[in-house]
């Protein structure tokens, strides 16, 4: 996907996210993360938009702590937030392409500012799931290709790192396919970090299959990683629910 479809995805996802925790409320529970309220959720992703935003605009090429959110509640911090993510909007849209900054993931992104394009329009549009469900409202539905990007930013990126616990005793692959777009990412799983390789690679031990929108949000732990698109050994899926929490 181009930087610009991830900065429209992470405009209409924080404008979403934003109105779904204005109308549940500051002290609304938040099912898929049960140790926040929608207040926490909100400060998170509100710190991380400027931490995004200030790493492109800085061009910083060293990690920097979170910065502190502050203790506001109800319509203050819906404020607080509409601002840091408007500026995180005018900041990858303003900056320039050869921009030089720090990333963090190890797949090697096309420029960090289309890895913080991408990694910003996810960050979101999780979060986003996140407050529709602490408002009990069906998930707005998500772009098939958007999806399928971000199920590859979660295999290759994410679950590529030393932190990952999705790990096997012995090597052991899973396969993840979408049925929609077409596409399939094998997961090649052991003590060590995963291992993903983009297409199909050899036999699989278990294969999921199913809408690219389904995969994302399944991986990603907003919806169960189960039912009839699971064939093989079923206990490879029951291991992602378990484990790949991020």
């Amino acid at each position: 996907m181009e930087i610009i479809e991830h900065v429209k995805t992470l405009d209409r996802d924080g404008r979403l996210l934003a109105d779904a925790a204005e109308q549940a409320g500051p002290d609304a529970p938040v099912p898929s993360c049960p140790e926040w309220r929608v207040a926490d959720l909100l400060r998170h992703t509100g710190a991380v938009h400027r931490w995004a935003a200030g790493f492109v605009a800085g061009a910083l090429p060293e990690p920097v702590p979170f910065p502190d959110a502050p203790e506001l509640t109800g319509a203050p911090l819906v404020s607080w937030f509409r601002e840091g993510h408007a500026a995180l909007i005018r900041t990858l849209t303003d900056a320039p392409a050869d921009v030089r900054c720090w990333t963090f993931l190890p797949t090697e992104p096309p420029s960090p500012l289309a890895f913080w394009a991408r990694r910003q329009a996810h960050e979101t549009a999780v979060h986003r799931m996140d407050a529709e469900g602490a408002l009990g409202t069906a998930f707005t539905p998500v772009d098939p290709a958007f999806a399928a990007d971000g199920v590859d930013e979660v295999l290759t990126g994410f679950h590529a790192r030393p932190r990952s616990r999705v790990r096997t005793p012995e090597p052991r692959v899973l396969r993840l396919r979408t049925s929609d777009t077409g596409e399939a990412w094998t997961v090649h799983l052991s003590g060590e970090p995963a291992r993903t390789v983009r297409g199909d690679a050899g036999p699989a031990d278990c294969e999921v299959t199913g809408e690219a929108a389904w995969l994302y949000t399944a991986l990603w732990n907003r919806t169960p990683l189960d039912g009839p698109g699971i064939s093989g050994d079923a206990s490879l899926a029951r291991l992602w629910r378990e484990t790949a929490g991020i």
